[in-house]
């Protein structure tokens, strides 16, 4: 049995206009009349469709001092969609921030080059690998190089595959220990701490392990050859794009590195569960198409087959992995090495503090809205929770204001 969220109310004041379910709802089966979708897909779409509605069934709360009744639905808890983020994002935030080191961080992102989009699309699982491997293995190899760091570094890698228009654009952003673990194990070394690695050494390390992998994969048959990419059967045509791809400088950046350890982790959350896009970039579905925000204030308008199609070249294989530790985090090391990092970092005398209490979805929701379903917003009363009826149209209406929509992870 497929396991939901747990349900939430009808939280509407405050809520988006519009949302990408609404368009789905409207458009999405003549979408499925007409085109070829992949079975996870066709699963996103359906259970976007259907997210916090009497199709999943939920609860009603109500108060046991007023009488005031809120129906609750559950949530499809599918990875794309973009109201069931939140809660999955604070979790994974709080897990994480036991592994934090008290060092600095950097922020780095590795790209793909757009001559590897239609590559990428008929084999998404097979080029998505590639491209953590070959960021994670620049970075590992860079900082275990006894000229640059000599020491085992901690990075967690995170895929994104979009623009702010909804292209296609794979990368992944890694945040990275500033300094590692001594192959000795018997201390820590220290980057500087503005400083990691050069990008014109970073590029050109990623593009070359990057095509080295592609190109071992493509002698072992592992690539999708077919439709936009059949040409490629053709070594002649392969050695042509490599060697179009080894004259691009491919794009490495760092941002601005980070001064401790306090924000790394929450920073990361917003990257680790975003969709491709939020409801509350959306601005307005009509005859003229779907319009939604990009950045520095500009708009897109498309239709609205063409925003389903570009939503879904965001909808990840099934089982795929989105996030990945690897060096110091990888989960071999949890226990070893990087326990050991910790030790080598911790002030004398600094002991770690036990972890006393694991949050509830209910106390992670108050604590990101402010908002507790225990307590009845008319009153103040208690709310007492209960089963919706057998038919969904007798679940009671809400009656009074409900209390604000909790954030959009994205």
């Amino acid at each position: 049995m497929h396991r939901h969220e747990p349900a939430l109310p009808a939280l509407r004041e405050g809520a988006p206009r519009i949302e990408v379910a609404d368009i789905f709802r409207a458009h999405g089966e003549a979408y499925r009349l007409t085109h070829a979708l992949r079975p996870e897909e066709r699963a996103a779409m359906h259970a976007i469709e259907v997210c916090r509605t009497a199709v999943l069934g939920g609860h009603v709360d109500v108060c046991a001092a007023c009488d005031l009744s809120r129906p609750a639905y559950n949530s499809c808890r599918n990875r794309h969609c973009p109201k069931c983020q939140a809660l999955t994002q604070a979790a994974w935030v709080d897990r994480r921030m036991e592994r934090v080191l008290p060092t600095h961080y950097f922020h780095v992102v590795f790209t793909l080059p757009h001559e590897l989009g239609a590559l990428a699309l008929g084999n998404r699982k097979v080029i998505f690998d590639l491209l953590f491997s070959a960021a994670a293995r620049t970075l590992l190899d860079l900082g275990m190089d006894e000229k640059r760091l000599g020491a085992q570094l901690g990075v967690t890698a995170v895929l994104h595959t979009w623009t702010r228009d909804l292209r296609l654009h794979p990368h992944v952003h890694c945040i990275v220990t500033g300094g590692g673990l001594a192959p000795s194990g018997d201390r820590w070394i220290s980057s500087a701490q503005n400083y990691l690695f050069p990008a014109r050494v970073l590029s050109p390390l990623f593009r070359g392990k990057f095509l080295d992998a592609l190109t071992h994969a493509y002698e072992r048959g592992e690539l999708d050859l077919g439709g936009a990419c059949a040409g490629l059967a053709d070594r002649a045509q392969f050695d042509r794009l490599k060697d179009t791809l080894f004259r691009k400088d491919w794009v490495v950046y760092a941002k601005r590195p980070f001064a401790g350890p306090e924000q790394v982790f929450k920073y990361l959350g917003q990257y680790t569960h975003r969709v491709g896009i939020s409801n509350h970039r959306l601005v307005s579905s009509d005859a003229r198409g779907v319009c939604f925000r990009t950045k520095d204030g500009k708009r897109v308008t498309v239709s609205a087959e063409e925003f389903i199609r570009r939503f879904l070249l965001h909808v990840l294989p099934d089982g795929f992995v989105k996030i990945r530790h690897y060096g110091l985090l990888a989960s071999g090391n949890v226990h070893t090495k990087l326990a050991a990092a910790r030790r080598h970092l911790r002030p004398t005398g600094e002991s770690d503090t036990a972890r006393t209490h694991e949050q509830t979805w209910m106390e992670r929701l108050t604590a990101l809205t402010g908002v507790d379903l225990t307590i009845c917003p008319r009153c103040g009363g208690p709310m007492i929770r209960r089963s919706l009826a057998d038919d969904p149209s007798q679940a009671p209406r809400a009656t009074s204001p409900s209390p604000p929509p909790f954030a959009d992870s994205s």
